[in-house]
């Protein structure tokens, strides 16, 4: 149907780049590069304050050639209670396929004029063990990236292009990540800094003296792109967009204003003029999202889909899940941590579930299960953890493990298969598998290391095995509904 019908065009002269981002998918689409243009256009768009984006895929060449035809541009479609509003975004300059060209990745990083590179490459990107927080160095795209010149790994081009800049005599990039990782720019630091030791200690000593690796907090849901969405987006504007980005209205970005002190005011776009918190420490922050709305995430999205509910919407609609959900912010959650000065969790709360119920954005549950393996210790474990150091047990999150147990498994609780989509998907279906009974198999897979930590394992054996059998043998409903 799109055959007849115009590509999107560029209305505006391309920025000049000041930004590499790795990881170029929806939700920074939806998100950093909607901020940045909006820094832009708040500046004038003139000299330093030239901030357009050059995305890298790291794997697949498909957004390269979804947008290249359209001169990079998109459409940004904003879905509330009440209806949407449409925008096209123009400050992606252009897409580098990093498998395809690394050394034109590379090449751009330490361009000068290139003063930040963000991330999204979502938690299994980090080449890291969740569990401890340190680079992985036997992940096959680090063994591979301390023997060659040219990465795979993000990991790897951030310290193959920072060696390029000192080389250079240049000063390093700001490492700014967006994504959903606890204190999770001193964890990229951490691991950037564990791979250069290895391939330079000298190096590796300069990034820690001269790098910069803010710490942020990012919010807005952004559902997968489907077909129909496509299709819907032709019909009612008569041109044809091959990558529109779906999002909520609301969004939060709180970021540690400590970028590179080399470039002085040129450091960073005009973030506080479009909304953007500038704090000096984003943990408070961290914790609230990560654990009160990707931790209920993907709670909602193991029970959710194991009962049969295709989107986070459509379960919260069921009045159980409804209950569940908020007994957990109550009673588990909100104990768990310290409140980011200033804001009220209860209310935080309130506004998650509207968000969550709103009918406008269909965020599947399946989308949300994704790499289990890799969000479970940020997002539900950690709150485990300082509930039960604080002798406060935690039914509705031990449901959820449960939940993601039987999930891992690769059928549901009728016995029908799914598609588990980890990069611990094997494994942890071979263990399921291998194990005897309910108690067997739950200790196997809190037996896996690079997800639970053993302390922390034997600590939740008892009740996760409780909440499993529960599970397999009462279903969903009537196992959420004994927690109300």
């Amino acid at each position: 149907m799109h055959a007849d019908l115009p590509r999107l065009s560029r209305t505006t002269p391309a920025a000049k780049a000041g930004i590499v981002h790795l990881g170029l998918g929806a939700f920074f689409r939806a998100f950093g590069a909607i901020y940045i243009e909006e820094t832009m256009k708040a500046s004038g768009g003139t000299g330093q304050n030239n901030w357009g984006i050059i995305g890298v895929s790291l794997q697949s060449s498909r957004m390269h050639d979804q947008l290249a035809p359209q001169d990079f541009v998109y459409t940004a479609q904003e879905l509330g209670p009440e209806g949407e509003t449409l925008r096209q975004a123009e400050i992606i300059r252009d897409v580098l396929v990093a498998r395809e060209n690394p050394e034109a990745v590379l090449a751009a990083m330490a361009d000068p004029d290139v003063r930040i590179v963000t991330l999204t490459v979502t938690e299994k990107g980090y080449c890291h063990d969740p569990a401890t927080g340190r680079l992985n160095a036997d992940h096959p795209d680090i063994t591979h990236d301390l023997k060659a010149a040219l990465p795979v790994s993000a990991p790897g081009y951030l310290v193959r292009a920072l060696a390029r800049r000192k080389a250079a005599g240049l000063p390093p990039f700001t490492v700014l990540t967006c994504d959903n990782l606890p204190d999770n720019g001193r964890l990229v630091r951490r691991i950037v800094l564990d791979l250069a030791e290895k391939l330079d200690p000298e190096l590796a000593a300069w990034i820690e003296t001269e790098g910069r690796f803010p710490a942020t907090m990012v919010d807005r849901i952004v559902p997968a792109t489907k077909p129909e969405d496509i299709d819907a987006l032709a019909r009612k504007t008569g041109r044809y967009d091959a990558a529109p980005v779906l999002h909520e209205p609301f969004r939060q970005w709180v970021v540690e204003d400590d970028f590179v002190p080399a470039y002085g005011a040129d450091a960073r776009p005009d973030l506080g003029a479009v909304g953007v918190e500038l704090v000096e420490n984003v943990t408070a922050f961290e914790h609230m999202k990560l654990r009160m709305l990707n931790g209920t995430h993907s709670s909602l999205a193991y029970l959710g889909y194991l009962a049969g509910h295709e989107t986070i919407a459509e379960t919260v609609a069921d009045p159980l899940f409804a209950r569940f959900v908020k007994n957990l912010w109550r009673q588990e959650i909100i104990p768990s941590f310290e409140a980011p000065p200033g804001v009220d969790l209860e209310a935080y709360a309130d506004a998650l579930f509207e968000r969550y119920a709103n009918p406008g954005i269909r965020h599947r549950t399946w989308q949300i299960a994704m790499d289990g393996s890799q969000k479970l210790p940020q997002r539900i474990l950690g709150t485990v953890r300082d509930n039960l150091t604080n002798g406060r047990n935690c039914p509705g999150l031990c449901l959820a493990i449960a939940a993601w147990m039987i999930y891992v498994g690769g059928a549901d609780l009728e016995g029908k298969p799914i598609d588990v989509r980890d990069p611990l998907s094997d494994r942890l279906k071979s263990l399921v598998g291998e194990s005897d009974g309910d108690a067997g198999k739950v200790a196997a897979l809190l037996g896996v290391n690079e997800v639970f930590e053993p302390g922390l394992a034997a600590a939740i054996l008892a009740p996760v095995t409780a909440a499993y059998a529960a599970l397999k043998a009462d279903g969903v409903g009537k196992s959420i509904g004994t927690l109300s």
